[in-house]
């Protein structure tokens, strides 16, 4: 009798990438708290989302009838963006104090590509502000460079322990090639003053340093005659500065964000790195938006009016949220711009230890949201160390659910009395009565 044997199948071998390991790249934590948060709603348990940085409000008709029109502008275009855009954008540095040439506009998919763009096109590492929003140390680490964080409370390094990281870095052989400064700052809310900007600037030049000004909460200083310094007007042959419409305008999915790189010798070289890895990742600006931006950037009354109430909304909303927390015995600094607030509970370490077991900032913000379905930020997210008992709150998406509730807001002059808001300021009035005893 004849033996049929049966081969057997090869094992199929999984699939991996060498030299990457994906734990080591999480989802965007603000982002990650929006997804999380999505997922709560949709199964119907309650939520008072205080974790994500949108702008939280409609698009401004002009803008979606200027997006409509120009819904044909289906080709590539230039990497660096369309000439109308780039002319607008750098009106609107002009306005600004910052005279800009078009050339030195690039455009991009947002502004934190084009972030990710400046840190690989500069090269070296990078400092960073302690705390600094998540994404500077992540595209850091995405660029095969390390983050140094450096102390700075709001969005700027402090001079002198930037200079001392300069130092110690290059001593260990290594390179720190830029400053990431924000300006105003995400995730305190704070706007920093000229002197610190000054200073800091004096240490970019000394150590030879580009700075990177991220200035797109610059619009939304809750004072508008407050003093504001950007490092490209002390320093602008050494400065790169990057803005969009996803905060002044609420225009996050749409995706547009413009650089103004230096001036002098160093732009058209940046200039020509930059567009040459846009070309590579992201080819060119999406067409229609290009042209809606452009009407942006071009500031027509209509529009500055709505900057101008949302500025005032934000400003409302961040003071109502702040004494909530001060209220409760949390230390909070004043919020300046955005909308942002960043209270610290370490005055409650002991009632937290005793009563819920929190140790960290991390074990805090779960708390919050597995118990009271609160979402927050813990400041470990932004590089502070977890035993601060730091938390980044946001305010903005506590608008509305709908544009009607939104836009009633925005046209509020005392938004918190509205009764949708009212009741997620008692909610939140509840919770921190509860937390801390």
């Amino acid at each position: 009798m004849a033996l049929t044997v049966t081969p057997t199948p090869p094992t199929k071998a999984t699939p991996s990438l060498p030299g990457l390991d994906s734990a080591k790249i999480p989802v965007s934590a603000t982002l990650g708290a929006n997804e999380a948060m999505d997922a709560r709603r949709r199964r119907g348990e309650p939520v008072l989302h205080l974790a994500f940085g949108e702008a939280g409000l409609p698009a401004h008709q002009m803008l979606c009838a200027a997006l409509a029109r120009a819904a044909g502008f289906n080709s590539y275009g230039p990497v660096a963006g369309h000439p109308a855009l780039r002319e607008a954008a750098a009106g609107y540095w002009a306005r600004r104090g910052l005279p800009t040439d078009a050339e030195a506009v690039v455009g991009g998919p947002g502004s934190k590509a084009l972030l990710y763009g400046l840190i690989t096109a500069i090269g070296g590492d990078v400092a960073v502000a302690r705390p600094s929003w998540v994404s500077y140390a992540a595209q850091a680490g995405l660029a095969g460079r390390l983050a140094h964080f450096v102390p700075g409370p709001a969005g700027v390094p402090d001079a002198e322990e930037l200079a001392r990281a300069v130092r110690a870095a290059r001593a260990a052989g290594r390179r720190i090639r830029s400053v990431v400064v924000t300006l105003p700052d995400n995730p305190t809310g704070r706007l920093a003053s000229p002197a610190a900007v000054r200073a800091v600037c004096s240490v970019a030049e000394t150590h030879d340093l580009i700075i990177i000004s991220d200035e797109i909460y610059r619009d939304l200083v809750h004072d508008p005659a407050a003093p504001y310094t950007s490092p490209a007007v002390i320093s602008p042959e050494r400065t790169a500065v990057t803005t969009g419409l996803s905060k002044n305008l609420a225009l996050g999915g749409w995706r547009l964000g413009v650089a103004r790189l230096p001036s002098g010798g160093l732009g058209p070289e940046l200039r020509a790195r930059l567009t040459g890895i846009g070309s590579e990742i992201w080819s060119a600006p999406a067409g229609p938006v290009q042209q809606a931006a452009a009407l942006a950037f071009s500031e027509p009354p209509e529009l500055a009016e709505r900057v101008a109430l949302s500025r005032r909304l934000h400003a409302s909303m961040a003071e109502a949220i702040a004494l909530r927390f001060a209220a409760a015995g949390a230390s909070v600094p004043a919020p300046q711009a955005a909308f942002y607030v960043y209270p610290d509970f370490s005055p409650f370490a002991d009632v937290l230890l005793e009563r819920h077991g929190i140790t960290s900032d991390a074990g805090l913000a779960a708390l919050l949201l597995d118990r009271y379905g609160v979402g927050v930020l813990p400041g470990s997210a932004f590089g502070e160390e977890s035993g601060r008992l730091r938390l980044r709150v946001a305010t903005s998406m506590l608008y509305g659910d709908t544009d009607t509730e939104r836009i009633a807001a925005l046209n509020s002059a005392d938004p918190g009395s509205l009764p949708w808001i009212a009741a997620s300021l008692a909610r939140l009035e509840e919770v921190l009565a509860d937390l801390t005893g």
